[in-house]
């Protein structure tokens, strides 16, 4: 079935093939993201008007929507043309009036004859203490009160889509719901009481009450499961198809991993050990490894992947490491060279600075297996780079790969096994989302003698007393980071660009005392400016979000964050991580501009009350919403219409076991239910995942 099914060709068509929508109406449709009738249906109202009829307008609390029984009274034509139409009437307790502007001519007296009974819906303001209702939008004999929905569902609406269209269009959607099969798992039907797909696209478009408008509505959190199901089927799918990929089972003697903790001058922590014994077991088995190794901020994670990478080296095979940059690489070389050291194993790095006769003689020892471990950026996929027996791929800060790019890892096709590291602590909601087709290994506990950071909240006012504090620190020996949110001044933003900050900073403490780092120098300069003040040069580096992401400077025991309030909060997390690595107190400055709103100092304080990257996370995603949490366009989480991640993170753990299980019972979607989940993938538009159905 690597066609859509002919029951969906229907709800596949163009808008046109629905009643009252020619070619520019549907053009218009496309700023609500609407192309196919499919995708009315995933757009729900977002709230409702309660038109039940009531007795009188009499101690209504105004401006209100309001339905109710009326006698037409006098009628008021207007004095002049611009002027209003005014139709005194009266309901059950009280008058009130009904206004209209350009009126024409007697249409008002025929369609309204005084001493007729109607009923009339609309919006009631107080003018001058008389109840007015302008314009209403409903006047009806009472023989006909049918005609006025109870509850009235109101649409997101773009530039020329009106609610009536709007309206319209969606009943022509849902007479297009072809009979489906049940794709969900029956005991999840029965413990929830959801309705069946269609009736639950009915109820979602026919809300009886605001609360049936609400994510915890039956009908929308079905609907709501019904996405997440599909993006974790198409995650368990690119899963099983990795799983399918034969691994080779590494046989670890312990030997070499023993050598290295006999070393260190502490004991891993528990999360480390676990980690390690999950990793070292996944890798013992005969499918392909895919996990990710999830860890906070100095938690460890370096010593868990070295391990692992040491397991590949026991089995008698070679193990790569790859940093997003160059100065990472480097990083990663200084920090595990001396361990590798004490357990004699050959450790070396390939950039793409290596050339000529040196980048041939690391090629050659690599293809003869004299190198153990390669360290290196993205140069170490070149086609040249020939290992000997690569047995695992370790990926650093791996969130700007999407599940595409693992995929293409795994393409390589040398059975390696893969471990992706990431610092950035992710809700969980967010990490079954995106990494939703990996093995997840959480380190939740920080190494012994990492000291706490003392954080503290300080306006841009008091920018002199910031600048003495950094001079005694430089005074005794203690480096310095300076974050700016921008690189270049432009119109639009107020924000202290990097560059101007840098020229004032360094007039005020001195000319070699101060360096700079940001995004649009060219690599080399970049490289050299953390170089100078990884070794001691500069005591101050000035810098954009660039060193965001595991740059480690012992000695660096200050950081100030200029403008924190423009940051997310992860990301606050994460440059505070930079400092706190050494022996020496450390504290972390957040400027902020005043008047700092209340959202702003809220967010500022939670970082300055924990310093558990988890808990700051979640609160990120509470206060900010999935799509600004991780910057949408590279992150790799999908956007879901009905879904809300913030607040149905429960509901995504459910659909990932439940898509596990389902492809564990039926890998090729053959059973009845198996089928059904295929017109799910169909419907919910997750080709790859078809794609990966056939290829399996």
């Amino acid at each position: 079935m690597s066609t859509r099914p002919e029951p969906l060709f229907p709800l596949f068509a163009g808008l046109e093939t629905l009643t009252g929508i020619g070619p520019k109406t549907a053009q218009n449709f496309s700023g609500l993201g609407v192309v196919a009738p499919r995708d009315l249906l995933f757009t729900l109202p977002q709230s409702g008007i309660d038109r039940r009829l009531i007795e009188t307008v009499q101690g209504a609390n105004f401006p209100d929507t309001l339905t109710v029984a009326v006698t037409i009274g006098k009628h008021y034509p207007p004095r002049n043309k611009t002027g209003a139409y005014r139709i005194h009437v009266e309901d059950a307790q009280t008058t009130f009036q009904l206004v209209f502007f350009h009126a024409r001519g007697n249409y008002w007296e025929q369609q309204l004859p005084e001493g007729s009974r109607r009923i009339v819906s609309g919006r009631v303001e107080l003018f001058d203490s008389v109840p007015q209702m302008v314009h209403p939008d409903f006047t009806v004999a009472e023989e006909e009160a049918d005609s006025i929905p109870v509850f009235e569902p109101v649409y997101p609406l773009t530039h020329g889509v009106t609610q009536k269209l709007m309206y319209k269009a969606t009943r022509g959607a849902l007479q297009l719901i072809p009979p489906m099969g049940e794709w969900i798992e029956p005991s999840q039907i029965t413990k929830t009481g959801w309705p069946d797909f269609a009736a639950a696209c009915e109820t979602a478009h026919a809300p009886q009450a605001l609360s049936d408008v609400t994510s915890t509505s039956p009908a929308r959190e079905r609907l709501a499961y019904d996405e997440l199901l599909a993006h974790q089927i198409t995650l368990a799918l690119a899963r099983q198809v990795e799983r399918r990929k034969k691994g080779r089972a590494a046989q670890p003697t312990g030997r070499l991993q023993g050598k290295v903790l006999e070393g260190l001058p502490y004991s891993p922590t528990g999360a480390q050990s676990r980690a390690i014994a999950e990793i070292t077991a996944d890798m013992a088995t005969t499918h392909r490894m895919n996990r990710l190794l999830q860890g906070d901020v100095g938690a460890g994670k370096t010593l868990v992947a070295f391990m692992a990478l040491l397991a590949a080296v026991e089995s008698g095979g070679q193990g790569v490491l790859m940093a997003p940059t160059e100065i990472l690489a480097r990083q990663h070389l200084q920090g595990l060279r001396p361990m590798a050291e004490s357990a004699g194993v050959v450790l070396e790095i390939l950039t793409g600075r290596d050339k000529g006769a040196e980048r041939a003689a690391k090629l050659a020892a690599l293809e003869r297996g004299d190198i153990h471990i390669l360290v290196g950026t993205h140069a170490v996929f070149q086609e040249s780079v020939v290992f000997h027996d690569l047995r695992l791929a370790v990926v650093d800060e791996q969130h700007r790969f999407g599940v595409r790019q693992r995929l293409e890892l795994g393409r390589k096709g040398r059975q390696a096994d893969v471990l992706v590291m990431t610092a950035t602590p992710i809700p969980r909601s967010l990490a079954l989302a995106q990494y939703g087709d990996m093995d997840v290994s959480v380190l939740d506990e920080k190494p012994p003698g990492r000291k706490p950071i003392q954080t503290v909240l300080v306006s841009t006012d008091r920018y002199d007393q910031v600048i003495d504090r950094l001079r005694a620190a430089i005074a005794d020996g203690r480096q310095c980071y300076w974050v700016c949110p921008l690189v270049e001044e432009s119109e639009v933003s107020d924000l202290t660009a990097a560059d101007a900050r840098f020229k004032r900073l360094r007039a005020v403490l001195g000319e070699g005392v101060v360096g700079l780092v940001h995004g649009q120098m060219p690599p080399a300069e970049k490289d050299a400016a953390m170089l100078a003040f990884q070794r001691g040069d500069t005591k101050l580096l000035v810098a954009t979000t660039v060193i965001e992401v595991g740059v480690d400077v012992p000695n660096a025991s200050i950081m100030v964050i200029e403008r924190a309030e423009s940051f997310g909060l992860a990301q606050l997390h994460q440059l505070r991580g930079r400092v706190g690595r050494g022996t020496a107190a450390s504290s972390c400055l957040l400027m902020f501009q005043n008047p700092l709103s209340e959202t702003g100092r809220q967010r500022l304080e939670v970082l300055r009350e924990t310093e558990d990257g988890f808990v700051i996370a979640e609160t990120d995603l509470k206060m900010r919403g999935t799509g600004d949490l991780i910057g949408t366009a590279q992150s790799g989480v999908p956007r879901f219409k009905v879904a809300d991640l913030e607040k149905q993170a429960n509901l995504m753990a459910v659909a990932q076991s439940d898509a596990r299980a389902l492809l564990t019972s039926d890998p090729s979607l053959e059973g009845s239910r198996g089928r059904s989940a295929r017109f799910l993938l169909w419907l919910m538009r997750q080709d790859e995942a078809i794609r990966l159905i056939s290829v399996g």
